[in-house]
């Protein structure tokens, strides 16, 4: 007997008392669990989350509309990016501002065409505040998975509070599960044998994240 036949018996085993139905997925677990901890405003949400995501090491601005050109063009400057990677349904404006050279990723675009991108700008599905996290769906704002990945250097703009959650039960809710999560909880690290971080192993070493609308 095969390893697989031994896992997929004892699955059969542990589900040989559950009755047949025809509930849904969603309906067949009960989900009255605690939805968030305690009661907090809009801003006391939008703070937590960026007191969270500076947790992970996160650098957090807040701006709005009209700012967010000239914050990007700063925060590009200052890093000192000279390309920058951008998903195709990124705002034009965002990047009005700005005079790095944009990159925009196409079906044929090559992880070395991509790799040489000093920089990526993506917007945000969701932001969870109680864990300091981002998801990115794919949506034309956020683009491939593959960008946010490649670049040394991320900037994520979400927009508060349409964009913000306070905890994980109530992010699940907006998001399909069908298309390509990926989230994000302040530069990609880990930690090698020694338990020293080390930073940029499997994406960008610099996160930055503007709240847009969170002044």
């Amino acid at each position: 007997m095969s390893s697989r036949e031994i896992v997929l018996g004892r699955i059969r085993r542990a589900l040989a008392d559950v009755p047949a139905g025809d509930h849904a997925y969603a309906d067949a677990v009960t989900r009255d669990y605690l939805r968030e901890h305690g009661t907090r405003t809009r801003e006391e949400t939008a703070a937590l989350l960026a007191e969270n995501l500076s947790e992970y090491r996160a650098v957090v601005h807040r701006t709005d509309a009209d700012g967010l050109p000239a914050l990007l063009a700063r925060l590009l400057t200052e890093r000192g990016a000279t390309s920058v990677l951008v998903p195709p349904g990124l705002p034009a404006d965002w990047l009005g501002a700005s005079e790095v050279t944009r990159v925009h990723d196409r079906a044929a675009s090559s992880a070395y065409e991509l790799e040489k991108a000093d920089s990526v700008v993506t917007g945000c599905a969701v932001a969870i505040a109680e864990t300091g996290t981002l998801v990115l769906d794919g949506s034309p704002d956020q683009g491939r998975r593959r960008i946010t990945l490649m670049p040394d250097h991320h900037i994520c703009v979400v927009h508060v509070p349409d964009q913000l959650v306070s905890s994980l039960p109530q992010a699940l809710e907006r998001l399909d599960p069908a298309r390509p999560l990926t989230w994000i909880s302040g530069p990609s690290a880990t930690s090698d044998i020694e338990l020293d971080r080390v930073e940029g192993v499997h994406g960008p070493r610099a996160l930055e994240v503007v709240l847009l609308g969170g002044r």
